[in-house]
């Protein structure tokens, strides 16, 4: 016996509300919107880590779907980063851990299908703006594996001023060791960034007629990236005082071994001291919190954009960093260090078949998103083995289980392993940290000598592959070969002091 219609109506609309994902599964493929943040670590409102960042839109974007709040780089470098990303596999499974060599100029990876290929394969319109692969969107050896369908403004510097602000800095005086108000015209337009955001608001809201294919849509901004560019209305938001700095006690560094410096031994990033010795560090923390709240801004218009457009209830939007970034944590500023502030990133997925408020503390790798985005599209995997894992369950239930950590690599050898609370750190020399990261937080408390049952089961889960550098590595390489560890070409000498000033 049927039942009556009404009933089995009323039936349908209770498990639509129990299971909201259950209606996306039967639509039409969802169109993505996959925006890249370079350089953004954890300081944003929702969650929680600086008490003065103003960061509505992106709160926003996360209380409408799922933030994890342990999610992590598996590399804490641009190109590793992004390469493992838009692959699906372990910076130690590839080799490439520096700034080069570019993902195609490997032979064995030249032809894998990236995330956007895969989608392109599969019927979708793929397009991109900005910074999304750090090669942003050059073929491949053979000017065959064109990475995006539809390429937008590049983005990145569009202006600089006609001498750095803050003057000459260590390491080289690099051009992009920059930052503070520019331009001061107070025109956020002149910005690549702005520019990226504007081309991918209009690629949303004009979609062409003739073209009904669902799209992949990358958006990638170059800051908050040094040079810490912004302009004045940004700077407002903010004190100009030592209340916006991190909390940095005298001893940051005090139960790390010395093998910890190896990995930026000298890198054009000034150190702490420097900072502080010229006067730099709220110069310089002020700029990266107004640089973020900019970067806020134009996320807000690419997800009003997909408002306007009619197309929120089957557009997914996912929004990552490459990896994080310190403000003068552990003695460093930049990246290139396994601990939380260079390894922790945001991530947020929003969309159908994704619960809406909810914030996941189970471990999460950007190794993840590739399987995530192909499980909520419904897409069969590609040819190569994905590494991670499909986040879709806890993107429905949060408190689902998840055995398996968050693995971030700098360089064969140096692996963090993180967990819900431990975060375990191998340096290629063999030395250890251990950090209980829900009480110790800030990781001040290097406890590895007091958990030798803890460190045995944190070693199980390094990577069982552990390549050294792929065939043309460049830029940040560390190599330590016959108990000789080797940056940029240069041994460390056990007795050469740790550079602070100078090359």
């Amino acid at each position: 016996m049927h039942r009556p219609v009404h009933i089995a109506l009323i039936s349908m609309f209770l498990h639509l509300v129990a299971h909201p994902w259950a209606a996306a599964e039967e639509a039409r493929p969802p169109n993505v919107v996959f925006i890249a943040v370079d350089d953004l670590n954890d300081w944003l409102g929702c969650m929680e880590t600086h008490p003065m960042v103003k960061t509505p839109h992106i709160d926003a974007l996360a209380a409408r779907g799922t933030l994890f709040t342990n999610a992590h780089s598996n590399a804490v470098l641009c190109n590793p980063s992004r390469v493992s990303l838009m692959i699906g596999m372990r910076p130690s499974s590839t080799g490439i851990y520096g700034l080069r060599p570019w993902l195609r100029d490997v032979p064995e990876f030249a032809g894998l299908a990236t995330l956007p290929q895969h989608f392109a394969n599969h019927g979708y319109r793929t397009l991109t703006a900005g910074k999304v692969h750090h090669e942003w969107r050059r073929p491949g050896p053979d000017e065959t594996h064109v990475e995006f369908e539809v390429a937008g403004p590049a983005g990145g510097l569009t202006s600089r001023p006609p001498e750095k602000l803050i003057g000459e800095t260590p390491f080289g005086n690099h051009p992009l060791m920059d930052w503070g108000v520019w331009p001061p015209d107070n025109d956020d337009t002149k910005t690549g960034d702005y520019q990226v955001a504007a081309w991918a608001v209009d690629q949303i809201t004009s979609s062409p007629e003739d073209d009904d294919r669902p799209y992949f849509l990358a958006a990638g901004f170059f800051f908050p990236h040094v040079p810490c560019y912004a302009t004045q209305k940004w700077f407002d938001l903010y004190p100009d005082d030592e209340s916006i700095l991190p909390e940095i006690p005298d001893d940051d560094r005090a139960g790390s071994p010395r093998s910890s410096w190896w990995m930026h031994w000298a890198l054009p990033e000034p150190r702490l001291r420097w900072l502080r010795e010229n006067d730099q560090h709220v110069n310089l923390v002020r700029s990266y919190l107004a640089c973020i709240s900019f970067i806020d801004s134009l996320v807000g218009k690419i997800v009003a954009a997909v408002d306007e457009s009619g197309g929120a209830d089957n557009t997914i939007i996912v929004l990552w960093s490459d990896h994080g970034y310190h403000l003068g944590e552990k003695e460093i500023t930049g990246k290139n260090s396994l601990w939380a502030r260079s390894t922790r990133v945001p991530l947020i997925f929003a969309g159908p078949g994704i619960t809406p408020g909810q914030d996941c503390g189970r471990p999460a790798e950007l190794l993840d998103v590739y399987p995530t985005l192909t499980k909520l599209a419904r897409l069969p995997g590609p040819a190569h083995t994905l590494e991670g894992l499909s986040l879709v369950p806890w993107l429905r239930d949060a408190d689902t289980p998840r055995d398996q950590p968050a693995i971030s690599t700098h360089n064969q050898g140096n692996h963090a392993v993180i967990s819900e609370e431990w975060r375990y750190i191998r340096y290629v020399d063999g030395s250890e940290e251990l950090y209980d990261i829900r009480n110790d937080p800030h990781e001040w408390n290097n406890v590895a000598s007091e958990k030798p049952g803890l460190l045995h089961e944190m070693r199980g889960h390094l990577p069982a592959v552990d390549r050294g550098p792929a065939p043309g590595s460049a830029h940040r390489i560390l190599t330590y070969y016959d108990g000789v560890p080797v940056w940029e070409g240069m041994p460390i000498g056990e007795d050469d002091p740790v550079p602070h000033d100078t090359p």
